[in-house]
């Protein structure tokens, strides 16, 4: 019988990490901003009109009116969305702390309806890697060992095989990157508080980290990372989208199935008299 894979997220820790964020005030949402826009200008190149869209978040108050009119459910494991009762689901900069991000966008892909669209964004790739190397190298100075910090970032080849694994058609994964400059590595963790995104790893040390490895990864962030304004953090916030499978919607050929041969097709370009 395989061993249950440990969780990775304490739910509880990151509900109240979502909740003292919003106690903060909106300041510390302006990368969920920038995703908004995104997932607005995506949605408007889409030519098609959404009646019954569903919207995934841990964060309603801050992505309220993004989709209009939308069905809102929480970033549980089970999102409850019902089987084919939706044209379009968004899952807005959530699936970065689900546990089975593969299960979050197959529960999406059944809720859609035949050529559906499916819209995730989530942080991922490089986010917060000069937070991590310092944390690490500090406590491995101080303490001689390490502890989880910082949250795993998927990679965006990885993210796309999701969508296709799901059974979702026509998929696409890009990224947005953004350098933010801090005074020092405290005002980038306080502005990490105010957007929900402190530590709410399960495997994470109750008691916090020393003073003393807090200071010196302080140091390490500014000697090897520095900004004129003090120090620069990295954010990749990925872009997933797919469609669910319909009749009408374009496919690739069968392999094997051409009627010409690349070499023939090559013949023909060097033969044909250019101006």
């Amino acid at each position: 019988m395989t061993p249950e894979r440990p969780p990775l997220t304490d739910r509880t820790a990151l509900a109240r990490n979502r909740e003292r964020a919003l106690r903060m005030g909106d300041d510390g949402f302006f990368l969920h901003r920038l995703a908004q826009d995104e997932i607005k200008e995506r949605l408007a190149l889409v030519k098609k009109s959404f009646t019954k869209p569903a919207l995934v978040t841990g964060f309603a108050e801050i992505w309220d009116g993004t989709v209009p009119a939308a069905h809102v459910f929480a970033d549980q494991e089970a999102l409850g969305l019902r089987p084919r009762a939706h044209d379009l689901v968004v899952h807005a900069m959530a699936l970065h702390w689900a546990d089975d991000p593969l299960g979050q966008i197959i529960q999406s892909a059944r809720a859609l309806r035949p050529d559906g669209l499916f819209l995730a964004c989530l942080f991922g790739g490089q986010t917060l890697q000069e937070l991590r190397i310092a944390l690490a190298e500090a406590e491995a100075d101080i303490s001689g060992g390490l502890s989880p910090r910082i949250l795993p970032m998927a990679e965006i080849r990885d993210l796309g095989g999701l969508l296709q694994r799901a059974g979702l058609a026509l998929p696409v994964a890009d990224l947005v990157s953004r350098k933010a400059a801090y005074p020092d590595m405290f005002a980038l963790m306080h502005d990490l508080r105010a957007m929900g995104e402190g530590n709410a790893l399960a495997a994470r040390s109750r008691a916090g980290p020393r003073r003393a490895v807090l200071d010196r990864a302080a140091e390490i962030y500014q000697q090897n990372y520095p900004a004129a304004a003090g120090i620069v953090a990295s954010f990749d916030i990925i872009f997933l989208s797919g469609w669910a499978p319909h009749a009408d919607q374009p496919r690739p050929l069968r392999p094997g199935s051409a009627t010409h041969s690349l070499d023939e097709a090559l013949e023909r370009a060097k033969s044909t008299p250019r101006d």
